[in-house]
């Protein structure tokens, strides 16, 4: 068919789906790009994606001393020698990874392998990258010969561009991505996440699949075409397509019966599958459908992530944490939650936090009802959970970022703070997660936590997370400003404090106020929104609980 065709099953491919009208791309502007990609402009014509994909890696910022054609040329006959190259092992830093044969003929499957093996032996500091058979397997589609797609496997492992990310190289990159992609799925796949919560015994380990699912399960058609827009855009294309295909797994998998006994296995085989139902430009759309964080926003999270992992000293593969076995049935005691029920607010928490176990910081039952020892109690530790049962035995509760000591900034005037992690939510009578909201206006807010005043501000004083008017002026307010020493514009509100209060801004127009003396509360709710309030609009408490996360 074209120069770029020797390591290629013809047979295997679908060629009437290629087109042979000779295209060029002229294009250097990055919006530009951008579309092109997204489009699949080079999608359908085998030589001009080879063309494509050689100039946009030729771009990369690599390494100053990084390996090319030639050195392959000088190494892989004493790296490989006279091994069948079929029976090649592979580096333990591919982790048993599949080596999809992604429609190469005999010779092009065999070539991976030695590929596989001379990056090895140039890139010694690899020490886990399940991605690396995937990606090199597909580069060897578009290129002229071995020698070629080394040299072009290697520029994308040698990116030295710090604001590029391409292809983890650690487990530590690896499994913070991991975590990552949770936190973006408890978000912005609230459905899917509590259908794994309720059929896994591990949605971490679910999560941590993310990766295989776009190189191993996925076809090499779609791989594809991911792997266009990813050339342009960088590593958060590949998070915007995971999560495409959770939601699209809920979406024709809801209601029905398990496939399997695992729904790893059953999210791989709908993947793997995935041409039945859902269409490459059909996939990509999905992606891009999504309002994600922005890839600043994603880099703080996963700088976070990572520094949860280092603290707790797992950088190398280890038995991931059961998010189960957090919260141990024999040493955890609640009037308030069962151990099913923690086990289920656990799966809400950001994951760098889900590796902790619960450690009981104050309740009304043991310390009185008194906010100066709420305070006491909770200081110093971050983040905190806070559970609520009334006398009607509703049960609610909150999830905080902060420490209540950044309540002090404001000295004796009620003081707003908290990241966009914060967010409320309902257990009894019935389970609801709400999304969160900034206090925009904190002088309406404490207008409306006055003695006596038990009216519902919310609709004036909260109001649900939007887009910054110049989005290129600030990050939206999602991990605190301050450990990442951000300007001080990217910081918001969630909570507030006094000696008199405590409001917590959740979600979907609901809020929640604390008297001073912790007997209580009362819930404000936007009539905009069709949810359930948190509980009754006003309340008495039975029973108050703060919780603590313990390494």
């Amino acid at each position: 068919m074209d120069e770029y065709n020797r390591f290629v099953d013809w047979d295997k491919m679908d060629v009437s789906a290629q087109s042979q009208d000779t295209k060029e791309l002229t294009c250097t502007e990055f919006q530009e790009l951008k579309q092109l990609a997204r489009q699949g402009y080079w999608a359908k014509n085998h030589s001009l994606r080879a063309k494509v994909y050689h100039k946009l890696i030729s771009n990369i910022p690599c390494r100053t001393v990084t390996p090319d054609a030639n050195v392959y040329r000088d190494i892989v006959m004493k790296i490989v020698g006279k091994r069948s190259s079929s029976s090649l092992p592979l580096p333990e830093f591919v982790d048993n990874s599949l080596v999809p044969t992604y429609c190469l003929n005999a010779e092009g499957i065999g070539a991976v392998r030695k590929i596989i093996l001379c990056i090895a032996n140039q890139f010694p500091d690899i020490s886990f990258c399940p991605a690396l058979p995937s990606v090199t397997a597909l580069l060897l589609h578009y290129s002229k010969d071995e020698a070629e797609c080394f040299e072009q496997v290697c520029r994308i492992l040698a990116c030295n561009d710090p604001s590029k990310r391409l292809i983890d190289q650690t487990f530590l990159a690896f499994e913070s991505s991991c975590m990552t992609f949770g936190d973006l799925v408890n978000k912005y796949c609230q459905a899917a996440h509590k259908l794994m919560v309720a059929v896994s015994e591990d949605v971490l380990e679910v999560y941590s699949d993310w990766q295989r699912w776009l190189f191993g399960e996925l076809p090499m058609v779609y791989v594809a075409r991911v792997f266009d827009v990813f050339l342009v855009e960088g590593y958060k294309v590949l998070y915007r397509v995971a999560l495409a295909l959770l939601k699209f797994f809920h979406k024709v998998r809801a209601g029905q019966p398990m496939e399997s006994d695992s729904i790893q296995q059953d999210i791989r085989s709908f993947v793997r599958d995935i041409a039945k139902s859902v269409s490459p430009e059909r996939l990509l759309e999905k992606a891009f459908s999504i309002r994600l964080f922005s890839r600043k926003e994603i880099q703080l999270l996963q700088m976070a992530n990572e520094k949860a992992l280092q603290q707790k000293g797992i950088t190398v593969k280890q038995k991931r944490q059961n998010v189960h076995l957090a919260v141990h049935a024999e040493n955890f005691k609640s009037e308030i939650v069962s151990v099913k029920e923690m086990r289920d607010i656990w799966s809400w928490i950001p994951e760098r936090f889900a590796l902790c176990q619960p450690l009981l910081l104050f309740t009304t039952l043991e310390h009185g009802c008194s906010l100066s020892r709420f305070y006491s109690h909770s200081e110093g530790h971050e983040p905190t959970l806070l559970l609520i049962k009334t006398t009607a035995k509703e049960v609610c509760g909150a999830y905080l970022s902060t420490d209540w000591s950044e309540r002090r900034r404001g000295g004796n005037k009620l003081s707003f703070f908290g990241t966009g992690e914060c967010f409320v939510f309902r257990l009894q009578p019935e389970v609801q997660r709400y999304e969160w909201v900034i206090i925009k206006h904190p002088e309406l807010a404490t207008a409306g936590s006055e003695p006596g005043n038990h009216s519902s501000p919310a609709s004036s004083s909260l109001s649900s997370s939007s887009i910054p008017s110049n989005p290129s002026d600030r990050l939206s307010p999602f991990l605190a400003a301050r450990h990442f020493n951000l300007p001080s514009k990217t910081a918001s509100m969630f909570m507030a404090g006094s000696s008199e209060c405590i409001i917590i801004g959740g979600g979907d127009g609901q809020a929640l106020y604390l008297d001073a003396d912790l007997n209580h509360g009362r819930t404000s709710h936007c009539n905009t929104f069709n949810n359930q309030p948190l509980c009754s609009e006003i309340f008495q408490i039975s029973v108050l609980e703060v919780w603590g996360f313990r390494d």
